[in-house]
């Protein structure tokens, strides 16, 4: 059983999915403050609900983001803990993709980067990107997109769905697990930031600076 974990965005999910991908359960809601005191419970909410001791996991998939980044260490570090309390692999999945993946008809996965900005994974471009509201909904226009629903609001995206992904990062991870056994190096694994947090300065390849 492989056990996935969202925490990109105030929109979280949880997945539990078959070695092969095929889903089991899942649960999303939204959280805007509260993703280090929900996540675990909703987890093992979702267990007792199938009947699956956690001992049963075989396997950890967690979106590496961008997006949220107290929601992407919150989940992150609660994969990796399991990781290691279970002693199974962990594959990390780009979770805007996952996104995408999980609504086939969007055109684009949308999350905050900031109060006038945000991350876009258009659907076919390889790699996300940085851009500001006006622009983002000029270029949208109607089209379907996922995003979190505080953020649709913000932005006045008319055309948005929640994101609903862990269900997808597993199917992901299946895929990944069934080529290498091993999944991540669970030391190196770490969420995808485009740009450092707010009040964080990168001096480096391993320095932080706070300002």
């Amino acid at each position: 059983m492989i056990i996935a974990l969202d925490g990109t965005s105030t929109d979280l999910s949880v997945a539990l999915a078959q070695r092969d991908g095929v889903l089991i359960g899942d649960d999303a809601w939204s959280s805007a403050q509260r993703q280090s005191s929900e996540l675990l419970p909703r987890l093992l909410s979702l267990l007792e609900r199938h009947g699956r001791p956690i001992g049963d996991a075989t396997a950890l998939a967690v979106g590496t983001g961008p997006g949220s980044f107290t929601g992407l260490r919150v989940a992150m570090a609660l994969a990796k803990g399991l990781a290691v309390a279970l002693g199974r692999p962990i594959a990390g999945v780009p979770s805007l993709p996952a996104w995408l993946d999980a609504e086939p008809d969007a055109v684009a996965a949308v999350a905050r980067a900031g109060a006038s900005e945000a991350y876009v994974q258009l659907r076919d471009e390889p790699e996300p990107a940085i851009a500001g509201r006006d622009p983002l909904v000029g270029r949208i226009g109607d089209r379907l997109v996922v995003a979190p629903a505080e953020l649709a609001e913000a932005f006045g995206l008319r055309t948005a769905v929640s994101p609903r992904a862990a269900a997808a990062m597993a199917r992901t991870a299946a895929q990944r697990l069934a080529v290498d056994p091993g999944g991540d190096d669970l030391r190196r694994l770490e969420p995808r930031y485009l740009r450092a947090p707010r009040g964080v300065e990168a001096a480096g390849a391993e320095a932080v600076r706070w300002r």
